[in-house]
C-alpha cells in the first residue's frame, strides 16, 4: 500500500460512469428490499478490484481509510486521486471531500467492500464507492475474464462443460411426448 502514482493510470478522461444514480422508488412491493438501492447491473468487465471512493472528508483520513478497507480483505493500494479526478472534469467532486483509489487483492473482496460501505457515514461524509475498471491493466482484465470462465465451468453441469468451453450454445433437452 503505497502512495506512488499508479502505473496503469487511465488514459480515458470520461469518468461519468462514477456518478451516483438515484434510488429506485417505483419498484413493485414484492421486489422492494429493506434498503433503498439504485438499479444498476454490472458485467464481468465492469466489475473490478479497483474502487474509487468519493465523499471522504478532507481531514487527512488516509490511515483510517486503510484500516476500514482492510476489514474486507487484503488491500494493495490506497491513494488520494482527488486532483486527477477533478482534472478530468467529467465528474463533480463535492467541496471539502477527497477521492481515493483503492485496489484489493481479490475481486470478491472489492465487491463485498463496495456492497457494505457504499452510502455509509465515514467521519461525517457519506461514502460513494464505484468500480474503476479503467484503472486495470490489460493483463488484469485477462486474468479476471479467465477466472470468470473457470467459475462458470465449475458451476455448469459436467455434460455441458465441453460446449461452454467451446462457446457453443447448449442444446435444448428433448421432451418425451405422452
Amino acid at each position: 500500500m503505497s502512495s506512488d502514482p499508479e502505473p496503469n493510470a487511465p488514459n480515458n478522461n470520461d469518468l461519468s460512469h462514477h456518478v451516483r444514480h438515484e434510488y429506485c422508488h417505483n419498484r413493485p412491493s414484492y421486489r422492494a428490499s429493506r434498503k433503498q438501492t439504485a438499479v444498476k447491473a454490472y458485467s464481468v468487465a465492469s466489475e473490478s478490484r479497483h474502487l474509487l471512493v468519493f465523499g471522504v472528508p478532507q481531514i487527512d483520513l488516509l490511515r483510517e481509510l486503510k484500516v476500514e478497507f482492510r476489514r474486507y480483505g487484503t488491500v494493495q493500494l490506497v491513494q488520494n486521486v482527488t486532483e486527477a479526478v477533478k482534472a478530468t472534469g467529467s465528474v463533480e467532486v463535492e467541496p471539502f471531500t477527497d477521492v481515493f483509489h483503492v485496489r484489493f487483492e481479490k475481486l470478491e473482496r472489492a465487491r463485498r467492500a463496495k456492497k457494505l460501505l457504499d452510502a455509509k457515514n465515514f467521519y461525517g461524509g457519506i461514502l460513494h464507492l464505484s468500480y474503476a475498471p479503467e484503472r486495470e491493466s490489460i493483463e488484469e482484465l485477462r486474468q479476471k475474464l479467465a477466472q470468470r470462465r473457470r467459475e462458470v465451468a465449475f458451476r455448469v453441469p459436467k455434460k455441458q462443460r465441453a460446449t461452454v468451453a467451446r462457446g457453443d450454445e447448449p442444446q435444448p433437452k428433448r421432451v418425451k411426448k405422452c
